[in-house]
């Protein structure tokens, strides 16, 4: 397959997959389980959710580990779990791609507060994204995601964690997409600004609300950024639990 830096180079448009918790929660997984651990406990599960997305078209897979930091682990005791969690599920994700799509390393908010607004500082931050970076890129990722942050200051962590680990090791992922909460939609051009400064290659938008509101953003952020765009709206108002978007359609 073609480097994915290189993809971007293109005007082309490539499709991202779907939800994995709403879809894991669909077949019978009760939101009171780790959604991470799955990767290890039950690989064919997840595996068959990343079949389908490919089955449908998608270019691009987000690997099950939006909630794979250690804060977020150690809720269920798993933080020791952290390294194994993250390289199966980059290899489950990889397993499903095959040759038809890319893998994307999921990275989501450590769910902590930062400086100055808590008591974890920038370097801490720093080294837990890290943490799971180095693990996703040894499972065998093509690109990072970075996704549904809404601190600044955060998001700047998360970027320079995984930057970190592609200069320390032989593994570099072609990518560190950084897609921004809905909730900050009213400052658009400052923050994806911002955002461009720190070293994300690609900005964009998703969760919480629909199409029309992520494309009047997207049209406010051209204007600020040469960045390529990423938009993934919600087909409608998700639930928030534990920090995990969930959405129910009526059909």
């Amino acid at each position: 397959m073609q480097n994915f830096r290189e993809l971007l180079d293109g005007d082309g448009i490539h499709v991202f997959d779907g939800a994995m918790g709403t879809m894991l929660y669909e077949r019978g997984v009760y939101i009171n389980r780790c959604y991470d651990e799955l990767n290890i406990t039950q690989p064919d599960l997840v595996r068959s959710i990343h079949a389908d997305y490919v089955r449908a078209g998608a270019d691009v897979l987000e690997t099950n580990t939006f909630g794979a930091t250690a804060p977020k682990l150690a809720q269920y005791g798993l933080e020791g779990s952290l390294r194994e969690i993250n390289i199966a599920a980059a290899r489950v994700a990889r397993e499903a791609a095959g040759e038809d799509a890319y893998v994307a390393g999921a990275i989501g908010p450590l769910g902590l507060r930062i400086e100055p607004l808590g008591p974890t500082s920038f370097d801490e931050a720093r080294d837990l994204f890290k943490e799971q970076a180095a693990a996703l890129l040894e499972g065998g990722i093509d690109l990072f995601v970075l996704e549904t942050f809404s601190d600044l200051s955060e998001i700047q962590q998360a970027i320079r964690g995984g930057a970190r680990i592609e200069r320390l090791t032989d593994h570099r992922a072609d990518c560190r997409l950084h897609r921004w909460q809905h909730s900050i939609r009213n400052h658009t051009g400052s923050i994806h600004r911002e955002t461009d400064e720190f070293g994300a290659d690609v900005i964009g938008l998703n969760c919480g609300v629909g199409p029309a509101i992520i494309l009047a953003a997207l049209e406010k952020m051209r204007a600020v950024t040469s960045k390529k765009l990423s938009a993934q709206p919600n087909a409608g108002l998700p639930r928030d639990v534990q920090g995990r978007q969930f959405l129910h359609v009526l059909t």
